[in-house]
């Protein structure tokens, strides 16, 4: 369903306030699983061979990618929650033999990797700020300082909370975790998202579902308020202690 010129506008919006919060680099980008392709929408422009491929893509332009041209990367259309043809479930099972031979991935793993519930038939991919659809998940790539603010507006750094583990590879299994337990994720990223992405060393992959999103960016603003008046307030510190040792 494509949204109003008020949703977009909403979307313009959340996705500044988002940066301004964290800090970003570069801009959040949406996803929406859809049966179809939307009307108007040009397709991904050429094969890519990652489902992470195509983040970055959409920090650049709005594009429907199908199941189909997801199939490069058979892990990543298996997350992606898309139906694998016979020759592409094969491929699956042979990169998940590779994987354990040489200790990556441990067998009683296998058949544990999330994906997304549901088939669809493709994915609309872009950046959040002009976005045409309700966005199932944002993305976002965040230095370590980025994380620890995500985390905390998350809810996840209370210790009065049930913590949620950072995830790992692969780093797309992030997004269905976020999308079942309706709550914002992180991962650390693996080998072929960094390869595939060239996303810097010192950044990390962030999601946050879609039904979250103007909670979390109100919370991520909050929270951001808090970090600067702890800021002050060990800023004044450093400073007194550094008078008093001149004093000596």
């Amino acid at each position: 369903m494509i949204v109003s010129l008020e949703g977009q506008m909403r979307h313009h919006v959340i996705a500044q306030r988002l940066i301004s919060a964290l800090d970003l680099g570069s801009a959040p980008i949406a996803l929406t699983f859809v049966d179809s392709a939307p009307d108007g929408l040009p397709a991904a422009a050429q094969p890519r061979p990652s489902a992470c491929s195509f983040w970055r893509d959409a920090e650049h332009g709005t594009f429907f990618a199908s199941a189909v041209a997801h199939l490069n990367c058979a892990l990543g259309a298996m997350v992606m929650g898309f139906d694998l043809p016979a020759e592409t479930y094969r491929t699956l099972g042979d990169i998940v033999t590779m994987m354990c031979e040489c200790s990556y991935l441990d067998p009683i793993e296998a058949d544990k990797v999330p994906s997304m519930a549901g088939p669809s038939n493709g994915i609309v991919y872009g950046p959040l700020a002009q976005h045409p659809l309700p966005p199932d998940l944002v993305l976002m790539w965040l230095s370590p300082k980025q994380a620890m603010l995500f985390n905390e507006a998350a809810g996840t750094a209370s210790w009065a909370a049930g913590s949620t583990a950072v995830t790992g590879r692969p780093a797309c299994a992030a997004l269905p975790l976020a999308s079942a337990d309706a709550v914002p994720t992180m991962s650390f990223g693996c080998t072929g998202m960094r390869t595939f992405t060239e996303v810097a060393d010192d950044h990390m992959l962030s999601v946050v579902p879609g039904q979250r999103l103007e909670r979390f960016t109100a919370a991520v603003e909050g929270t951001q308020k808090a970090n600067h008046a702890m800021t002050r307030y060990y800023q004044q510190q450093k400073e007194q202690l550094a008078a008093v040792d001149v004093e000596r």
